[in-house]
């Protein structure tokens, strides 16, 4: 009987979500095989990568423009027909299995990765207890692990005597359980937009901080070309440099799109500055008021996951990690896709095929 706890392959791709998807796609166009050459291993029950892990309510038509997977077209779907009423989580659960399907690439699940370490010129990736695979050995390793796992909780004194319900965008499953209740809503982006409106609906009070002053543009998208180019450089910049990545909102504002139009006219835009400690009924403002509170949703970001890579020696003091062009300085098997740069779904499957393409040299493919 075969080792099913170990295998072999020259290429392991962590992560099944677009950025994993988009550089699996490319390595098969340029002939490797999946499931053999290429091993990709996905933390999640099925297909979708986080979008399957999103709260019900939310959907195509009230998110992020998704871009459509590289060779989408030959499934016969694509995300900007995808209907917008449907819950996102199945919408895409379904199409990226379609995907795989229709493209071979074959998918370990579940594989929770949780070191990366090398062995003399290759890598030995390692998984926990009763996943799909324990241990990998390969000669190339393409992160794409995303943030998901990985929410951004800002230091903030007295949060762990709050009794009340406290939860982060990712644990976020609808609005029924604030129902009655007074909440605040912490953070700057699209994810708490969301929340001040469907917890509104049903909350006793909602109120909304944040640390600095929210900034509205006119465009109606998240990103014009001019905004998306500036962010892309903001972020290459501090990938370069090896520093924590800024957030998306913080360099591009928030579109004044239907949602905010929505908000301002039901009065849920009134934001409040960041409160200075948590009690365990409540917060404390910077001028030393106390207002009560039931509940806190937790709308700060995320960060890349990228402990995995600790092993390695890669990731500093600051949390950061040098990348250059998707490759790391210094460790010329491993490659971090969807990463800075290429966090959104057109950007991370343009430098999907530069990613395969820089694998195959290495490999003499």
């Amino acid at each position: 009987m075969p080792d099913r706890t170990h295998r072999t392959a020259d290429v392991v791709v962590i992560g099944a979500g677009q950025a994993g998807l988009a550089v699996a796609y490319h390595l098969g166009r340029r002939g490797l095989m999946s499931g053999r050459e290429v091993l990709v291993l996905d933390r999640g029950p099925g297909p979708g990568g986080a979008w399957q892990h999103r709260w019900s309510s939310l959907t195509l038509g009230g998110t992020h423009h998704l871009h459509d997977l590289p060779g989408m077209a030959d499934t016969g779907l694509s995300f900007s027909t995808a209907p917008g009423d449907r819950p996102a989580r199945e919408v895409v659960s379904e199409y990226y299995g379609s995907y795989e399907e229709r493209h071979g690439i074959e998918v370990l699940r579940p594989v929770t990765v949780a070191r990366v370490e090398r062995s003399g010129d290759r890598y030995r990736v390692l998984a926990a207890t009763g996943s799909a695979v324990e241990e990998v050995d390969a000669r190339v390793v393409v992160s794409a692990t995303g943030t998901w796992t990985s929410p951004r909780m800002p230091f903030m004194p007295g949060r762990d005597r709050f009794r009340g319900l406290q939860v982060t965008t990712a644990a976020y499953t609808g609005a029924a359980p604030f129902a009655g209740l007074r909440v605040a809503v912490v953070g700057g982006g699209t994810s708490a937009l969301t929340f001040l409106d469907e917890v509104g609906d049903v909350a006793s009070e909602v109120l909304w901080f944040t640390r600095r002053t929210p900034t509205f543009h006119d465009e109606e998208v998240e990103l014009s070309p001019e905004r998306g180019r500036v962010a892309v450089a903001i972020q290459d910049e501090a990938a370069r440099a090896g520093r924590p990545l800024p957030s998306i909102v913080s360099v591009t504002g928030l579109p004044r799109s239907g949602l905010v139009r929505r908000l301002e006219a039901a009065g849920r835009l009134e934001r409040l500055p960041m409160f200075a400690e948590m009690t365990e009924t409540g917060v404390i403002t910077r001028e030393d008021a106390e207002i009560p509170l039931d509940a806190v949703i937790w709308a700060t970001g995320f960060r890349p996951e990228i402990a995995h890579l600790r092993p390695l020696g890669v990731v500093n003091d600051a949390g950061g990690i040098v990348v250059e062009d998707g490759r790391v300085p210094g460790e010329p098997g491993l490659f971090l896709a969807g990463y800075g740069p290429q966090a959104s779904t057109i950007s991370s499957n343009r430098a999907a095929r530069t990613t395969a393409k820089a694998i195959a040299d290495i490999l003499g493919r």
